[in-house]
Formats: C-alpha cells, sequence, structure tokens
C-alpha cells in the first residue's frame, strides 16, 4: 500500500474544513449539529493514526479522508443550490424546523453518512489503494468502534428529560427504531456487493441510488418533527 507521506488532503484538512463550519453555522441548526458529532469523530480518528492504533496508517487516512469528503460535497451542494445526494436531504431541508430535536438531528446525519457514504468511501479506497474491501476490514472496524462509542455518549448528552420521563417520550421511541451496530454491518455488505459489482457499471449505478434512496427515507423517519 501507499505511504502516508504521499497523501496530498490529510485528514487535518477535512478537520480544518469541518471546524470553519463549526464557527459558521448556528448552534441550533441541524448540519451544525450533526457537524459537531462527526468533528469529534474525525479528531478522534486522527488521534488513533497519530497514536498507531491503526496497523495500516496509510489506509486509515485513505478510508476517512474519502469518508469525510462526501459529507463536504454534501454540504457544498447544498450551498450551491444542488440537489445532495437523497440520503442528505432531510436533514439539509428540516435543518431549521423547530420540531426536531438535536439528537434527531445528530442521528440522520449519522444515518446518512455510515448508510450511504461510508460504503462508497471503502470501494473509493480500495481503487486508491489498488486493494479489496477485505484489506480494509481492520480500519473499517477501528473506525465503526469509534462511532459506537461516541452514539452512545451523543445519546446520552441529547436525550432530554430525566430516565423515569424518557419512557414516554417520543424521542425514545422513534430512536429505538434504528441501530449503529445494524447500519453499519449492513454498510459492509453494500461496500462489498459494490465492489464485487464494479465491472457493471450498470448494475452497480442502479443498486447505488437505491441504496441513497433507502438510507434517505430511513433519514426522514428521524427527522419527524415531534410535540415538546
Amino acid at each position: 500500500m501507499a505511504q502516508l507521506e504521499q497523501f496530498t488532503t490529510p485528514v487535518d484538512t477535512v478537520v480544518s474544513r469541518m471546524r470553519a463550519l463549526e464557527a459558521a453555522l448556528p448552534e441550533r441548526d441541524g448540519v451544525a449539529v450533526f457537524n459537531r458529532v462527526y468533528l469529534a469523530v474525525t479528531e478522534e480518528v486522527d488521534r488513533h493514526i497519530d497514536t498507531g492504533r491503526f496497523t495500516d496508517p496509510a489506509a486509515a487516512v485513505t478510508l476517512d479522508v474519502r469518508f469525510a469528503r462526501r459529507y463536504l460535497d454534501a454540504v457544498d451542494a447544498a450551498a450551491d443550490d444542488r440537489r445532495p445526494p437523497a440520503c442528505w436531504r432531510p436533514l439539509f431541508q428540516l435543518r431549521r424546523h423547530p420540531g426536531v430535536r438535536p439528537l434527531q438531528f445528530a442521528l440522520a446525519g449519522i444515518n446518512a453518512h455510515i448508510g450511504h457514504d461510508l460504503a462508497l468511501a471503502v470501494v473509493d479506497a480500495c481503487r486508491s489503494l489498488d486493494c479489496e474491501p477485505a484489506d480494509l476490514e481492520d480500519e473499517f472496524d477501528r473506525v465503526g468502534e469509534l462511532l459506537v462509542t461516541l452514539e452512545e455518549r451523543v445519546r446520552e448528552e441529547l436525550m432530554p428529560g430525566p430516565d423515569l420521563l424518557q419512557i414516554a417520550d417520543p424521542l425514545t421511541h422513534l430512536i429505538g427504531a434504528w441501530s449503529l451496530d445494524r447500519a453499519r454491518d449492513a454498510t459492509w455488505a453494500a461496500a462489498r456487493a459494490l465492489w464485487a459489482l464494479r465491472r457493471l457499471p450498470d448494475v452497480a449505478g442502479e443498486f447505488t441510488l437505491r441504496l441513497d434512496a433507502a438510507v434517505g427515507f430511513a433519514g426522514r423517519m428521524l427527522l419527524t418533527p415531534l410535540r415538546d
């Protein structure tokens, strides 16, 4: 695999871009809520790379940067009045809705980025590194472990009300229908399928469109406005 110093777009570049977004967006904006979550993940990945927690740091950087670019491309598309992928549209459309809570924004962004972008990023990274998805499985799993840890923290920080009241809160039932672990497993299967279909571009394109639409539908459900 390529050496780490050959990469011209390091993790630091995407971290800087996300920090700029954090400074520019209103705190309550739904994209800002997700951006804070994703910035924390990316900074943690960067620390793990710097401390040698990844067995192949070059592969980890490649996967992480291509993963982040898909989110940043969606941000740019929305800012330029272009249509972002279907998986991201609910978040951009409802980002200022007063009936949507911060936890919903965070999970909808995670759903879009994990359910759609990560599968495509694995394929992008395999093409760049001239390797198979199996060669990136350790990096995929390590990033997934960080995401699971962060998702637990996000739920704790953004879930409103004392524990005894959460049972009756409709938000509890809404977010209980979505699981990061299940989404991650489905993403790995989608990445492997897309790689197997790489020599059938028409079929791969249709698969990608359907994946995008399905993840977007789940995101729209996660963003169902709720009464306080």
